[in-house]
């Protein structure tokens, strides 16, 4: 039974940023419509004014939040939770849904919409200079797919570390942006048992870890993401990584690894679903 729900996970957010740097680069938001006060959290205080007549300079993201610099020196963070989506529409877009919260126009005619069933995801102003302070950034761990994560940093991320590996690795602090599906992915690939003590990952382990994960993560991307109840791409197209999970969600399904024979397990830990082969991954 598939574990819902779940938040989008780095590569889906990394998606829905590249969908909206095209759109949003550059142009400036002559529109924003709030049709409610609060996401998870309250929005900031005049935040549709606050946002009426800035520009878009560059769009990035960081772990699972993205970010819009604008040009007056401050930054629009954005986090989907766990129902969010960007899509992006025309000038003559149809009639908003109930759970489109947030609505931008830019002087191009491009309409961004903020959908959120859940109303688990938000949206904050910040100083562009404050970001790296913030409390939800301060403490994030490298960026998988930059050259700061590698077998030396996770080496000294696990170090002493009594969690196990699949907790340790879903902790933000160690490695950011990953999320339940791309670690049982990418511990599946690299033969590593989710039940492992993280501090005997160091070594070949840890090297063909960091190597998984950066494989399972650029897979995920080209295939447009996992699509399971709510994520779409920023034209509303589906992604479809999910048809090319291994062991996530396959329970009592034989081991896909070549000359196994084993079958997928599900068990528990630290409250969510870990999907992985006994025999293969040790």
């Amino acid at each position: 039974m598939l574990e819902q729900p779940n938040m989008p996970e780095l590569p889906e957010v990394e998606i829905v940023c590249r969908g909206l740097r095209p759109k949003l680069e550059g142009y400036m938001l002559i529109d924003v419509v709030q049709r409610r006060p609060d996401l998870r959290f309250p929005l900031p205080e005049n935040f549709a004014e606050r946002l009426r007549g800035r520009t878009i300079k560059r769009i990035d993201r960081r772990a699972k939040y993205i970010l819009a610099h604008l040009d007056d020196g401050w930054t629009l963070m954005a986090h989907l939770g766990m129902s969010g989506r960007m899509t992006i529409t025309g000038e003559t877009p149809l009639a908003a849904d109930k759970h489109d919260h947030i609505e931008f126009q830019t002087d191009d005619g491009a309409i961004v919409r903020f959908n959120d069933p859940r109303r688990f995801g938000f949206m904050d102003l910040i100083p562009t200079e404050e970001l790296e302070t913030h409390p939800m950034l301060a403490s994030l761990g490298p960026e998988p797919l930059s050259n700061n994560f590698n077998e030396v940093s996770l080496n000294e991320a696990l170090r002493g570390r009594k969690t196990p590996i699949k907790t340790a690795l879903l902790n933000q602090k160690i490695v950011a942006g990953l999320g339940n599906i791309y670690v049982c992915e990418s511990l599946f690939r690299a033969s590593i048992s989710p039940k492992r003590i993280a501090y005997s990952i160091p070594g070949k382990r840890a090297t063909r870890l960091v190597a998984a994960i950066r494989d399972v993560l650029k897979a995920a991307i080209a295939d447009g993401g996992s699509s399971l109840r709510d994520y779409v791409q920023t034209d509303g197209t589906l992604g479809y990584f999910q048809t090319k999970w291994r062991v996530y969600d396959r329970e009592g399904e034989t081991c896909p690894h070549e000359g196994c024979g084993g079958t997928i397990r599900r068990i528990v830990q630290s409250g969510r679903s870990t999907f992985y082969c006994g025999k293969h991954q040790r």
